[in-house]
């Protein structure tokens, strides 16, 4: 672990394996940290505020500039690591890498950007004056799906805005964690700027960010019920909070839109990362004029899939996380076929040529989805394409809108007033528009409803880390 400038053991000595999903080998051995160990790391972190927040915007921002080339300097490196923790595909992985290297760019540039305001006042002897400083320490909480990119993007903004943080990664990829840590330290960072915990159990870590007074604000990407209970604790010291949560991701295809093309969208998006994104397509509406040639192509597409180990070149599909995700996806499919729906391709865990050492399920297409099927409401996080039929009489407003959550959607049409319809009339904070690829370290990220709070990513981002005070000046 990383706490105040230096790499520690957990003060229990325990530690935890890191496994490759795809081998099921142990990788290495990793520090298990505890509530002692988060409470360090605070500590840490609270004595390097007041010198942090202090430095000029340019001084944090040269930091984050040298991170960001310190990053692309380890592309491969990080990438590998990554193939090999989390599973995806070298290449991919290595697009996450950059992804995440630009949130250090972007942020090192808006560092220098917090601007405050002077506002006129009523009264001759009164100035009002408003100045953007730093909410504090934060704690962070990342996941495994995207295990560098999403701690650049919480760590950036929060460098830049003059907080310290405390971070927990997933306990499915603390190697990739340790990696970007290492790149802060490289970067020259301050002892107790940037602090990692790494931890099996997640629970005492996050009840130490909670309980402590001292983090002031509290950012979590994961599972929709965890954030639900981190928003509630929190409120007790009036923490602020972002969370980027679950999705359920609707994907319209339109009379009007040509099937083919939508259906090689459908294809990279929805099996990106092995369906693996809160972002990922959950619900396929496809208008029944043009289904048979969507799922034509789709099919044709998925079958030339191949599922393996991230460092073959000629593989699209990497494993699931762990075994229990393996059986949720199944016992959706499953589901879903009892209840009437026609499994066109996959429907299988694969287990031919090794791959039963790892947790691989088949890319699958479903069609002939229906309300009653537990895949139509809950989140898949698998390589799973659902497909729904729909005619010009259906309310498809109403049909992509009816769901607890409202993060991504999607919609492929050739018709600019249709375009501008369900662009307005889609309740999800993010619609890609003949665009499978909506989101950009410069452009606001997070959801509606019980998607989320806050926003990640653009001037938005950095927003969320920073505290609004007014000065009246009698003169």
């Amino acid at each position: 672990m990383f706490i105040n400038g230096k790499w520690v053991n957990a003060e229990s000595g325990r530690t935890f394996p890191s496994v490759n999903p795809a081998s099921g080998d142990i990788i290495a051995q990793v520090p298990a940290g505890d509530a002692n160990d988060a409470a360090k790391a605070i500590e840490a972190a609270a004595d390097a505020f007041p010198h942090w927040s202090a430095q000029t915007a340019y001084q944090r921002s040269q930091f984050l500039y040298q991170a960001h080339a310190l990053m692309m300097e380890k592309l491969d490196h990080l990438a590998a690591v990554m193939t090999e923790e989390q599973g995806k595909p070298l290449q991919a992985a290595r697009n996450e890498v950059k992804y995440g290297a630009d949130f250090l760019l972007w942020y090192a540039e808006e560092a220098k950007r917090i601007y405050g305001q002077t506002i006129p006042s009523s009264r001759a002897d009164q100035r009002f004056m408003v100045l953007r400083q730093p909410v504090g320490v934060v704690g962070a909480i990342t996941p495994w799906n995207y295990p560098i990119s999403m701690i650049t993007r919480k760590v950036a903004p929060a460098l830049a805005a003059g907080c310290t943080i405390v971070l927990k990664p997933a306990e499915a990829t603390p190697l990739c964690a340790k990696a970007v840590f290492e790149i802060f330290e490289a970067a020259g960072m301050p002892a107790g700027v940037v602090n990692l915990v790494t931890a099996q159990v997640p629970a005492p870590i996050g009840d130490a960010f909670l309980k402590d007074p001292r983090i002031r604000k509290l950012t979590f990407t994961g599972s929709t019920d965890v954030g639900k209970m981190l928003a509630r604790e929190a409120a007790v010291q009036m923490k602020r909070v972002s969370l980027e949560l679950g999705g359920h991701a609707p994907f319209i295809v339109c009379r009007d839109a040509d099937p083919v093309h939508a259906a090689k969208g459908l294809a990279l998006v929805k099996f990106l990362n092995t369906g693996q994104a809160c972002i990922s397509p959950n619900r396929i509406y496809v208008h029944a004029d043009i289904i048979d040639s969507f799922i034509g192509e789709l099919t044709q597409r998925v079958s030339a899939m191949k599922a393996g180990s991230g460092f073959d070149k000629s593989v699209r599909i990497g494993p699931l996380v762990s075994d229990a995700a393996l059986e949720k996806v199944d016992r959706q499919v499953q589901d879903a076929i009892a209840k009437g729906a026609r499994l066109i391709a996959g429907g299988r865990r694969l287990t031919e040529n090794g791959l039963d050492r790892g947790f691989f399920y088949a890319p699958t297409i479903l069609s002939g989805v229906t309300p009653d099927m537990t895949i139509y409401r809950e989140e898949t996080f698998g390589p799973v394409a659902p497909i729904i039929s729909y005619n010009d009489a259906d309310d498809l407003l109403a049909m992509a809108n009816d769901t607890r959550y409202g993060l991504a959607s999607y919609v492929y049409t050739s018709d600019l007033k249709t375009a501008f319809t369900l662009f307005e009339g889609l309740h999800f904070g993010i619609v890609g528009i003949n665009d499978i690829n909506p989101t950009s370290a410069a452009a606001p990220f997070g959801g509606m409803k019980e998607s989320g709070l806050g926003r990640e990513g653009g001037i938005e981002g950095i927003e969320e880390y920073l505290e609004t005070k007014l000065g009246g000046f009698s003169i």
